[in-house]
């Protein structure tokens, strides 16, 4: 046998000694069950201080191990890789048990009678009642606020990508900037000043104007982003076989960046669907069923969450409808987020193979 050959057998001198694919997971179950020990030992009755003694653990048993057998540099990078790990679970688990609750206390009461049907005469103490008038007072509150806008959101990031410039592009950018962190409830006292100043009552468009404020640089700033991927080579192309600048825009750049765009607003309704400070200033609530937006008092998903759950003091039936109505709304943006996603991939770009 050749030199070569023998040498090709022999192991590389460059690879060092590694751990096998299974030790983050022994690492892992070893820290939780030394976490549960200490925790026991230590008197510690919550779960998430074991689970936060358990992270510490993992981490430090991590960078341990994998100092002595494979070297401090591959441990620094088997900490790093355990810092995401453990940074993921701390965003899950929250998220997890979250939803859980709620599934488990909220199917108590959530039947067929529960979503057709509004609390009329029904008192916050008695069983009975639903949500049926919530549930319309939302659609029609988001959908205006929807109709509003949108549209306004995306001709503002029209300008600012294909037309800003100077002093005004500035200017928007920043209010647009601003406009993005203001609390819900500064948007509900604007309109309610301007109520105020006409002498109007609570009405379902009104919360709906607020509504809108709050969807507008959430829109401005997704359509914005999405319009700057269309590639500049499909503008100039248009440009150059004399299409006009607005045509370009309406029949090249939007349908290439549709998808992007409608996923932006979709998750932007999902954002306003569950904001209670605008709607509990201006809408005020209703337990009787109310389909005209613009007169007189309305209800909607959240306000009925937290009207329900301020009076379920010494009442397990509003306690029960609070979190039935919670597991609605979290089904509702749930499946406006599955929207989003559908639309997202059924308009991304096609390319060949």
């Amino acid at each position: 046998m050749s030199t070569a050959a023998i040498a090709d057998k022999r192991p590389s001198s460059l690879r060092g000694a590694s751990l096998p694919r299974w030790s983050p997971y022994a690492i892992a179950l070893g820290s939780l069950v030394l976490a549960v020990l200490i925790g026991t030992l230590g008197g510690l009755h919550s779960r998430v201080q074991w689970g936060l003694i358990a992270a510490v653990l993992f981490l430090l048993g991590t960078y341990g191990v994998s100092a002595r057998v494979e070297g401090r540099r591959q441990a620094k990078d088997r900490i790093a890789t355990s810092l995401v790990w453990v940074a993921f679970l701390l965003a899950v688990v929250p998220l997890v048990s979250l939803v859980w609750t709620t599934v488990q206390r909220g199917v108590k009461v959530l039947d067929v009678y529960f979503l057709t049907h509004s609390m009329g005469v029904v008192a916050d103490t008695e069983p009975g009642g639903g949500i049926y008038h919530a549930i319309i007072g939302s659609l029609e509150q988001v959908g205006l606020a929807t109709l509003i806008g949108a549209p306004i959101g995306v001709l503002t990031a029209i300008y600012l990508v294909e037309y800003g410039r100077g002093r005004l592009a500035r200017a928007v950018t920043f209010f647009v900037d601003v406009m993005t962190g203001i609390p819900s409830i500064v948007a509900g006292l604007f309109i309610l000043s301007l109520m105020l100043i006409f002498k109007m009552q609570p009405f379902g468009f009104a919360g709906s104007l607020a509504l809108a404020i709050l969807m507008m640089p959430v829109v401005v700033r997704s359509t914005e982003e999405m319009l700057k991927l269309v590639p500049n080579e499909l503008r100039e192309a248009s440009l150059a076989l004399g299409v006009p600048k607005w045509r370009t825009i309406l029949k090249v750049v939007l349908p290439t960046s549709i998808g992007g765009i409608t996923t932006g607003i979709v998750l932007s309704v999902a954002r306003i669907a569950g904001e209670t400070a605008p709607v509990l200033l201006l809408v005020f609530g209703n337990p009787f069923i109310n389909t005209n937006p613009f007169e007189g008092a309305q209800s909607s998903l959240p306000l009925y969450i937290y009207q329900q759950y301020a009076n379920s003091a010494g009442s397990g039936a509003a306690y029960d409808r609070a979190w039935a109505a919670s597991l609605t709304l979290i089904a509702f943006v749930m499946i406006l987020n599955l929207g989003a996603r559908g639309i997202a991939r059924w308009k991304a770009p096609k390319t060949g193979r």
